[in-house]
């Protein structure tokens, strides 16, 4: 079919803001002729308003492209309230396959939009080079007042790998300068207690979140030093060793704010490592100030290594083991853990978990989701802890290499016994077969 086109554009009011008129007109061989006019219908005339929509869920590459369309998209480009919150992902091409940021815009943002950046996070591949690249930008960082701050390690932590002077004189840069810092996710990074102290100096009155996992060179005066001067902090994230019966009493003291997640990583180092000990008038002054808090902890520890933990009643509501636990210790659990919403268990070896389970329907009333890895439990045991928990289970997540059939249940049966104790369809998890 042959169609001939005509377009006719007319402007009224002198520019995008003051609308424009499209007149379509086409012909079809067995059609007459139709004419459809549209107010607004050219791509040019979009209001600034949705075109800075649109142009926050492009990627940065794609957000430069558009910005040579027209006049007006490229004023879009450069609207201070886009360059807000940016993510500089840092890779190089020889041992990463993703997409990094162009360093010739990394250089157009410094120049141009560097005082609007306020929520930034820098993500890096595993290279030395990359983690370079981000202290490089960081230090330019100095007209900025950013309000949130993320470095993130894609595998393994490279901003270690690099001189320790070089990232400290960079991020001290941005303490410096930022004035209103509220959130900070720093976790394997070689920051340390002086440049903690530089933090608090110019950010204490509106940190409320810190994110420090994994960091070797600060000590418990360190971030004891946040803890007393950053009354707003709301959320922090830490290894086990910087946490101390002094850490919770200052997070306790009525000039702090009710804390609202406390993140501790329980992490060996070496096997046999020695784990100091909490004490419980610790743990219960810091639920008297903030009843509601939530206390995640993630253990990555040998078997023997866990005699120091779960002797006393512990306020941990998220429990999760990396590696295999005892049935000593998942014992333990069901007498020390009474606000506990979440439990995993990745590995636990081939003996039942039966009398465990029970203990904690017992006695964690709270709990809500469960994850069960390689680890043995009969189905009748199985069928019971459901039973016994009721439709409070709001995840229950357990591969079926986990459930042993017995006299009362096969495989088969467990499917309509938990459905039906659950109020919901529920399948066990099954292992890929690739």
């Amino acid at each position: 079919m042959k169609r001939g086109i005509q377009e006719n554009e007319q402007e009224e009011g002198g520019g995008p803001s003051g609308g424009c008129q499209k007149t379509i007109k086409w012909s079809a061989e067995h059609g007459g002729e139709k004419e459809l006019e549209e107010e607004g219908a050219s791509w040019e005339c979009l209001p600034q308003e949705i075109l800075l929509h649109i142009f926050q869920y492009l990627p940065l590459l794609d957000r430069a492209y558009a910005s040579q369309v027209c006049r007006g998209w490229n004023q879009a480009f450069h609207m201070p309230e886009l360059w807000r919150c940016f993510e500089f992902e840092l890779n190089q091409p020889a041992s990463s396959y993703l997409k990094a940021t162009h360093p010739e815009l990394i250089k157009q943002i410094i120049k141009k939009h560097s005082n609007h950046l306020q929520y930034v996070s820098f993500k890096v591949d595993s290279s030395r080079e990359s983690a370079e690249a981000a202290c490089d930008i960081l230090s330019q960082l100095v007209n900025c007042s950013l309000k949130t701050l993320g470095l993130i390690s894609t595998a393994r932590p490279s901003f270690m790998e690099m001189p320790k002077s070089h990232f400290i004189s960079a991020l001290t840069v941005v303490f410096v300068n930022s004035k209103s810092l509220s959130s900070l996710k720093i976790d394997d990074t070689p920051v340390d207690d002086p440049s903690l102290k530089v933090l608090v100096a110019n950010n204490s009155d509106t940190l409320k979140l810190l994110k420090m996992s994994s960091c070797p060179h600060v000590s418990p005066a360190g971030i004891m030093c946040v803890a007393d001067q950053c009354h707003g902090l709301r959320e922090l994230a830490l290894n086990y060793h910087l946490l101390s019966d002094e850490l919770l009493i200052a997070l306790s003291s009525e000039k702090h704010v009710h804390l609202e997640h406390l993140r501790i990583d329980v992490v060996s180092e070496n096997p046999g490592q020695q784990f100091h000990t909490i004490k419980k008038s610790s743990w219960d002054a810091m639920v008297r100030h903030s009843p509601k808090f939530n206390l995640v902890m993630y253990f990555y520890l040998y078997e023997e290594e866990f005699d120091p933990f779960f002797r006393d009643e512990i306020p941990v509501t998220h429990l999760y083991f990396g590696r295999s636990v005892s049935k000593d210790v998942l014992g333990r659990v069901g007498l020390t853990c009474p606000r506990l919403v979440e439990l995993v268990v990745c590995a636990n070896g081939l003996r039942p978990l039966d009398e465990e389970l029970i203990r904690i329907a017992q006695r964690c009333t709270q709990l809500s989701a469960i994850g069960l890895g390689e680890c043995e439990v009969s189905c009748s045991a199985f069928v019971e802890f459901v039973k016994m928990c009721g439709d409070r289970l709001k995840q229950l997540s357990i591969m079926e290499e986990v459930l042993v059939p017995d006299h009362r249940y096969e495989l088969d049966d467990i499917h309509w016994e938990v459905s039906k104790h659950l109020g919901r369809v529920w399948f066990p998890d099954m292992m890929p077969t690739w």
